[in-house]
């Protein structure tokens, strides 16, 4: 395997000289446990951890490592390694950490394309599927949406699924698959290039492992039975790893996802709700809500039929959320500044105590 093959660049070989980085290794993280990363290299794999400075200073979830990054690091014992930096990130997909208010969670770096699977069961919904959408376009990730386990669905109601699909999402690529005929798997191979990284995202028990040893030919992860009562597969994946195929590509398979609590994406609410962004241009008052005034372009274009009125419920209950989130981090900020200056009368008031 080359480094090229791992997703390495131009880009990132310039940064490593440019920073003087020339005499460490360089390696992809590929699996994170606690303070303990898997670092993979174009011959090995090795167990790492944080330079004590790094960990120390690492001031945000940003400043430390995660499943996609670049690390720069040196080796000792027996294929074990140190990392000293991180190289910069062409791509974060994140979410609202769940129960830590206003704190993210880093999915994953790096990644070029946004595979957004769920299956066409009773558990379908296309307001979760904008929600994945809306985190793809905001980190600048291409979103391919894959419909799984489309044997338990005709051909009219597959179709139905699509036409629904492409009214509220457009220009999207819609791939559907099926686990037990290996259906349009051959579709999804020919998408994945050599030396991108994809990210399989998707609720629990929707086909991601499945998909990721479909399109391997290998049994890479493990996969559960489907409930035969509600037509679900048992979540299995318990953390995020990344897998090179021997075929090319990279792919990042994650645990399933109950919640997908927005942060701050307001670019990303822009591309998904373009077609609501530009009726705002045309709301009466420039400070409207789009709930209830009079001359709201977006209400009038929802009653007309021009908007897909599940859409805009959904778009109004991810901004709400994005507002939320935003007002968090600013009183989680606030409240930082304020200990710190506490620590520091307290030091202060110590140093005047002495003398």
């Amino acid at each position: 395997m080359t480094y090229e093959e791992l997703g390495f660049t131009h880009a990132l070989e310039k940064y490593r000289k440019d920073q003087n980085l020339d005499s460490f290794s360089v390696g992809r993280v590929i699996l994170e446990h606690k303070d303990r990363y898997i670092v993979k290299t174009a011959d090995k794999e090795l167990d790492a951890e944080l330079l004590g400075n790094l960990r120390f200073t690492a001031e945000s979830r940003y400043d430390l490592p995660a499943v996609g990054d670049w690390v720069a690091f040196s080796e000792y014992d027996d294929n074990k390694g140190l990392i000293y930096a991180i190289y910069p990130r062409t791509s974060i997909i994140e979410r609202q950490a769940v129960g830590k208010k206003g704190q993210i969670q880093i999915i994953a770096t790096n990644i070029d394309f946004g595979l957004i699977v769920q299956a066409v069961g009773k558990d379908f919904n296309l307001n979760r599927l904008e929600r994945y959408l809306t985190i793809c376009n905001a980190s600048k990730v291409e979103p391919i949406i894959v419909l799984s386990k489309i044997d338990l669905l005709n051909e009219s109601d597959l179709e139905n699924i699509k036409k629904q699909i492409t009214k509220r999402i457009k220009d999207v690529t819609i791939i559907m698959v099926s686990s037990q005929s290996a259906k349009g798997y051959a579709a999804l191979q020919k998408i994945i290039q050599k030396g991108k990284t994809y990210c399989l995202l998707g609720s629990s028990g929707v086909g991601k492992s499945t998909l990721l040893n479909g399109i391997s030919g290998k049994s890479l992860m493990k996969t559960g039975h489907i409930s035969t009562s509600v037509n679900k597969g048992r979540h299995i994946t318990s953390h995020r790893e990344l897998v090179v195929l021997e075929e090319g590509g990279i792919l990042i398979d994650n645990p399933g996802m109950r919640e997908v609590g927005v942060s701050d994406l307001t670019d990303g609410l822009e591309l998904t709700f373009d077609t609501i962004i530009d009726y705002s241009q045309h709301c009466k008052f420039k400070d409207c809500t789009h709930t209830q005034e009079q001359g709201c372009a977006i209400l009038e274009a929802v009653e007309n039929g021009e908007i897909d009125k599940a859409s805009y419920i959904n778009f109004q209950k991810m901004e709400r959320e994005k507002q939320y989130f935003e007002s968090s981090v600013s009183e989680k900020k606030r409240k930082d500044k304020d200990f710190g200056k506490m620590i520091r009368n307290v030091k202060k008031q110590r140093k005047q105590d002495k003398f």
